[in-house]
């Protein structure tokens, strides 16, 4: 049988294939939600406290609040990370959490990008376990090069709504708009510095697809994948330039295009 569009690597041979699709599948599959209840710990507090300074201006429930108030019980926050790599999937998060339980760790979310590793990684532990529910999609750099960034981005997030398990009421999308999932939605511009919901779901997204880029290291040395998550940085050009590009390379995106010929 194919492998699935996900796990199919261009050129690479069928051991290749099987390496890869064991290095995501812990991404694809058996993380799409979790609706176990829990609240963060002493300790657990304590320690996201210590990772990282949080002199950052916060998000907020105000929007979820306002859907709430029209009748919506389930709204979910969308979020994506991994549009601008030279290798790798794009990795989308959807997340439910309650508007009337409200651990003590909420306090500490911001836009994944504006938090240590450490501290995304303790509050995505948090997430997993308080969120009513979260759900992951994933596209691969195959799809990117077939229909585009902003495509394949737009599909991650709808896989990632898709995942969930019990359909949301509401959307809320950092920056781009799902009319094709055909449910109520709403675009918000910096969405993960405004909408917790939004915020939980980039730090769910990023932590997932560091992760999975940390497996592909081992399958695909000497770019530092694990270190540079696929962006551009001048140990991954080096290592193109060296090697030239690996089978997870996106062949559309400058250079590795131009190296491609």
């Amino acid at each position: 049988m194919p492998p699935h569009p996900i796990f199919r690597v261009p050129g690479a041979c069928a051991d290749d294939h099987r390496r890869v699709k064991e290095a995501l599948l812990p991404w694809h599959g058996a993380m799409c939600y979790n609706r176990v209840s829990s609240r963060a710990t002493g300790s657990q507090k304590q320690s996201i406290e210590k990772a990282g300074d949080m002199a950052i201006q916060a998000p907020s429930f105000v929007e979820e609040e306002e859907q709430s108030r029209m009748g919506c019980r389930l709204v979910a926050g969308i979020d994506e990370v991994g549009r601008g790599p030279l290798a790798g999937p794009v990795v989308a998060a959807a997340v439910i959490l309650s508007l009337v339980r409200r651990p003590s760790w909420l306090r500490f979310v911001r836009d994944s990008k504006q938090l240590t590793p450490r501290r995304r990684d303790l509050l995505f532990d948090c997430i997993r376990h308080d969120a009513v529910a979260f759900g992951v999609g994933s596209v691969s750099h195959e799809v990117i090069d077939e229909q585009g960034i902003v495509a394949a981005t737009k599909a991650a997030m709808m896989a990632a709504v898709e995942r969930l398990p019990m359909r949301p009421d509401f959307l809320l999308i950092d920056a781009v708009g799902l009319p094709a999932l055909n449910l109520p939605q709403r675009s918000i511009v910096k969405g993960d510095a405004h909408s917790l919901s939004i915020a939980a779901a980039s730090i769910v997204a990023k932590v997932t697809r560091d992760r999975l880029m940390a497996e592909l290291e081992s399958l695909f040395p000497g770019y530092g994948l694990a270190r540079n998550k696929g962006y551009g940085t001048p140990q991954h050009l080096d290592g193109l330039r060296r090697l030239g590009p690996c089978p997870i390379h996106r062949k559309t995106f400058f250079p590795v295009r131009e190296l491609l010929g």
